[in-house]
This record gives structure tokens, sequence and C-alpha cells, in this order.
């Protein structure tokens, strides 16, 4: 298959690159770079069928790109809470207004499968555990919003033009090349370069609040599974099926633990349920919680220049947060 990946120097859509290469696919990724990394890309150097386009998702002249390609996995957007709420129109420009331009090239360049990056913070505080597909949605904050109307988007494309559509929500996504950038984010990020520096892990709240957090590759193979499949026109979740505590990943990580004030707007819980993946598509999570923190730590050079933060940084970064979500 010829597949376009947009994102594809990024965190999982570098990792989508590398199983599509694996599996015998021509893959050509389209980057701006403005998170992703070249770095993420460097150990695929060679592979004759791989292209990379350096440029925006809006920009009209990548529209070559898509014609003859078969599957689309678009992965390119504006990711983390913080930065969504201090900046909301980057995050419309990109995830929404660029979803759009992704999703008119490839209508006009007839692909035969356009694959959705969704993300389970639509659901905000969720009231359903496990959280199905149909459970109400309930963004709490702008990068949430944007994900969201990205995802209607993509099936009004597949409604009005009967682009073949498939979403997944993703639910707490870790792994090898999860970013490093100056923004504070997701958990593993700042617990690993708070481990290299022999820093406390900064713990929000009491720790004993649960996610479902999903090995990258299991993510990849589920968008691959469903690229392959001919269900279209559908939303899956992607988990691992069971939540973990944060006080469970310190502990898995081996450090002291400092707390930092709990945020408004942040589920207690995050818990997939995959039923419906696993029903409809034969898709199972494979890597434990356990598994994944040792590939995690043995991948620990990764964060070395990444953002060390600390309590009073933390605060200085969410300020904002607890401004407009309290």
């Amino acid at each position: 298959m010829k597949a376009v990946v947009t994102g594809g120097a990024g965190f999982i859509g570098s990792h989508c690159t590398e199983r599509l290469l694996k599996d015998g696919h021509d893959v050509t990724v389209i980057d701006n770079l403005s998170t992703g990394r070249l770095d993420n890309l460097k150990h695929l150097q060679g592979s004759k069928p791989l292209r990379v386009v350096q440029a925006d998702i809006n920009d009209p002249a990548i529209a070559p790109s898509f014609e003859g390609v078969d599957w689309v996995f678009h992965f390119a957007a504006l990711a983390d809470v913080v930065p969504s709420i201090d900046r909301p129109m980057d995050y419309f420009r990109s995830n929404v207004a660029g979803t759009v331009s992704v999703l008119e090239m490839s209508r006009r360049a007839g692909v035969r499968r356009f694959l959705y990056t969704a993300s389970s913070s639509c659901y905000g505080m969720a009231d359903m555990f496990p959280t199905p597909e149909r459970a109400p949605i309930r963004p709490q904050y702008p990068y949430a919003l944007t994900k969201n109307l990205g995802e209607q988007c993509a099936f009004h494309w597949g409604q009005v033009y009967h682009l073949p559509v498939v979403s997944l929500r993703l639910f707490n996504v870790y792994g090898p090349r999860a970013r490093t950038s100056g923004t504070y984010g997701a958990v593993f990020g700042v617990f690993l370069a708070q481990k290299l520096k022999g820093r406390p892990f900064t713990v929000v709240g009491d720790g004993t609040q649960t996610r479902d957090f999903t090995f990258v590759t299991d993510v990849v193979d589920a968008f691959v599974t469903a690229a392959r499949a001919d269900a279209q026109q559908e939303i899956f979740n992607v988990g691992s099926g069971g939540p973990t505590s944060v006080n469970r990943i310190a502990e898995l990580l081996e450090g002291d633990i400092v707390h930092v004030p709990k945020r408004p707007g942040e589920p207690d819980c995050t818990h997939a349920d995959i039923s419906k993946i696993r029903d409809l598509l034969g898709w199972r999570p494979r890597v434990s919680i356990e598994e994944g923190v040792a590939e995690m730590l043995r991948n620990i050079d990764y964060w070395r220049d990444a953002p060390v933060w600390t309590p009073d940084s933390i605060a200085v970064a969410t300020r904002d947060w607890f401004r407009y979500l309290s």
C-alpha cells in the first residue's frame, strides 16, 4: 500500500511510519517539525519506500503527496492541555483547519481509507466506566474541543463525500519518543526527565487517580488493523483496558515523590471500554504496564535534554488552567 502519515516525525507518527515500512508499505511523512523531530526517523534513513516532506498540513502545495495514496494516517496536531488554554487559536488552526485541509486533499485524491487520531479527552469528566464510545462528549479545554471538532469534520467528509473514515479515540499513550518539548504535559515525559536529574516526581493530587496507559506499539497496531479492515464511518476506543494509578507509575520508575495541587477539569479515572474494537476488528493490547515502563527505562536517555519540572515551574505553567477552569 501507499500511505501518507501526517505528523510522521512525531511520537505516535514515527512509530506508525516504522511499522508501515516494516510491513512493506510505501510511506510519505508530512511534518512541519513544530513538535516532531527528524531524529525520530533517523533509524529509518535509507529506507527506499520512505519520503519525508517538511511542510505544514494547511499548505495546499502538499496536495500531490496524496495522489495515488491508499491510506492516510492523520496524526499531525498540536497536543497537550496547558498550551491549548493559553493559545486556543493555534489549536483551532492546527487541529480543526489542518484536519479539514488533509481531509479535502484526501478526498480529491480518492484515498481508500482515512484514519483520524481522536482523543479520549473528548469524554471529559466521564461517569461511565469503562467508558464506551457512546458516552457523552464533554470537552473541558480547547485541546479536547479541537480534537473532537476534527473528528466531526472527518465524519462529515465521510457523510457528504463518501470518504472512508475510521476514528480512533486514544487513551493516555506512552512509549519511547514521547514529546520532549518545553511544554508541561504527559506524566511519563515529566517523570523520566526528573529521574535523570535525581529530582522527585511531581505527582498531581494524591496520586490515586488512574489512567488507561496504552503503549505506543499497541496503538499503532490498532491503526494498522483499522486500515486493513472493512469498517468505515466508525469510532473505536483504543486503550489498555485497565487503568493504572499515578502512584503505581512512580513506584515502577522508583523515585521520590512531591505533590502538586490537583487541577480542575481533570478526571479521577480514564478507563477505555475496548469491547467494540476487540469484537469488530479483533484488536487487543499486548504490552502490560510493567513491560511498557521497563521499555521506557531502557530508552530513558531520550529525555536527557527535556525540561525538568519543579512544583514552582508547574505552578507558573498551569496558572491559566486554574484561572479559567476553576
